[in-house]
């Protein structure tokens, strides 16, 4: 059911394990800063990070109290894990009386008000990212974006595409067909990435103070300071997590980018009825949102996975895409790891590389409507009930099957990448990982969502827990002391990132009103 047509045995000739060994991947972490007691840091983004706007490695996502660690872009995992861990270090130097926050889903919160939205200078590009934040707070509240998930971004490079380009005898031009086969990885993984999120989903509970206010089913736990679902896996990717209802009618098709950059460009120029009674402005003239599309920008679209391009600075992401198709995609379905202070594990990283060439390489028809519910549906129960005992998915062919059932099917699918990526690396991680995570599927208490579960059964509430595991995850990198040359360097780049910002706001001329419109005028360009 899941077998590679004609498997690509050629790639494990030595003298094609470049097409393999030269894969790029990168991480982008979120993380609370938290006091002591388990309460959201209100504070401002410490000034010794750099600046928020212009630092490429230190940022912030909707908040100021939500920060972002984005490491380059590594053949070696090694590499990025040695980088993700200086930046994470050289953070928590900066602090005086703060930590990283361990969960996905967030500490004690305040009221909605008090949220700190995120703040990005005076510059035309810095107005926009923080109006943009304003926006999501109007339409979906403050705490919903104090959610954190972990992003894995990944590349085959250029000789991989040339190569299979070649032996397709492809009449397509070399970067149409890359564009082409990237889009084929998507539609896969959106079929089957139900499995990460039963493998790596670590957020079933949650403290009350973030569904304060909300509907909804959730099970009480330490006299009701905790909440949870005894069988979930991951609810920052469910109902009451980083999801929008709004978004529900939005059928973005994958089959092609053309038809993937137009439905996404129509949902933004598009006004939306639950958003045209909040003013883009205020009487004031205060901005209250960039647009009353259904979305703003296409970062509003809250997918598992996009397609990515690196943008000129004043480019959409969406024009990127189109002038000069897919660069690489990102993985946006990952809980951050509470056990891993890094947030994300070596053998986690080994397994999703299996995973997205397995994607690459599997055949991959068109999606539907119907395919785009089914696989909603699939995972709105794993999410909810994932680990449930003789829980039944859809399969699209194969009808209600069993999801411990498919998910081993799908790791056998994958062995033979998993073997091609060793070879080409001469190392045995892959394989590890595959069996690593047979053994979770076979045993779903091992899962980190079962084991965060159980220590919040043996007594411990949400917060409680959290302030545990984020002390520990603290002691764990003070460990790792950063050397002189490496703290100079990080110093020298928040000094830079702050001249860089500087630069922005005296360059910046002209009405922003100006500048949003011409920012807008890029999107009614792809559409004519």
């Amino acid at each position: 059911m899941f077998d590679i047509q004609n498997f690509p045995t050629e790639l494990a000739e030595r003298s094609n394990h470049a097409l393999l060994n030269g894969i790029l991947r990168g991480v982008e972490r979120e993380a609370l800063r938290v006091k002591p007691d388990g309460s959201l840091s209100l504070s401002p983004h410490p000034k010794e990070l750099g600046s928020a706007l212009c630092h490429p490695l230190i940022t912030t996502d909707f908040s100021e109290s939500l920060l972002e660690f984005i490491t380059p872009p590594s053949h070696r995992r090694d590499e990025l894990f040695e980088k993700l861990g200086h930046i994470q270090c050289f953070t928590l130097q900066q602090f005086s009386n703060e930590l990283l926050w361990a969960m996905s889903m967030p500490c004690a919160l305040p009221n909605e008000s008090d949220i700190p939205v995120a703040h990005y200078g005076d510059s035309h590009n810095g107005m926009m990212k923080t109006i943009y934040r304003l926006g999501l707070g109007q339409r979906y509240g403050r705490s919903m974006q104090t959610v954190a998930g972990l992003h894995y971004n990944f590349s085959l490079p250029p000789a991989f595409w040339a190569h299979f380009h070649n032996k397709e005898n492809s009449s397509l031009r070399l970067d149409r067909y890359r564009d082409q086969r990237y889009f084929s990885l998507i539609r896969n993984f959106r079929r089957h990435y139900w499995l990460l999120v039963l493998l790596f989903g670590a957020s079933p509970a949650m403290d009350n103070s973030f569904a304060a206010g909300r509907q909804h089913t959730l099970d009480a736990l330490n006299d009701g300071q905790s909440l949870y679902r005894p069988w979930a896996t991951s609810l920052r990717m469910g109902d009451l997590g980083y999801q929008s209802s709004a978004q529900d009618e939005l059928f973005v098709c994958y089959n092609k980018k053309n038809t993937y950059i137009e439905t996404l460009t129509q949902a933004i120029l598009k006004p939306h009825s639950a958003y045209k009674d909040l003013p883009i402005q205020e009487s004031s003239g205060e901005y209250q949102q960039l647009s009353q599309g259904l979305l703003q920008i296409e970062n509003e679209f809250y997918s598992s996975i996009r397609p990515k391009r690196s943008a000129k600075p004043g480019e959409t992401a969406l024009t990127a895409l189109h002038r000069r198709g897919v660069e690489y995609i990102e993985v946006r379905c990952l809980d951050v790891d509470p056990f891993e202070p890094l947030g994300i594990t070596p053998e986690q990283s080994a397994f999703i590389d299996t995973f997205l060439l397995w994607c690459a390489l599997a055949d991959s028809p068109e999606s539907s409507l119907e395919e785009t519910r089914l696989i909603s549906e699939n995972h709105s129960k794993i999410v909810n009930e994932g680990r449930k005992p003789g829980l039944k998915l859809k399969h699209p062919e194969a009808g209600n099957i069993d999801a411990k059932e498919w998910a081993l099917a799908l790791i056998q699918a994958m062995q033979p990448a998993a073997e091609l990526l060793d070879q080409a690396n001469e190392s045995h991680d892959f394989a590890s990982a595959l069996k690593s995570q047979r053994a979770v599927i076979e045993d779903l208490s091992l899962s980190p969502s079962a084991k965060l579960l159980s220590k919040l059964q043996g007594g411990l509430s949400f917060i409680e827990l959290g302030l545990e595991q984020s002390r520990h995850n603290l002691a764990e990198l003070e460990s790792r002391a950063l050397c002189e040359g490496q703290a100079a360097r990080f110093n020298t780049m928040a000094n830079d990132s702050h001249a860089a910002q500087a630069k922005l706001e005296r360059k910046s001329k002209g009405e922003f009103s100006a500048f949003l419109a011409d920012y807008y005028k890029q999107y009614e360009k792809l559409l004519s």
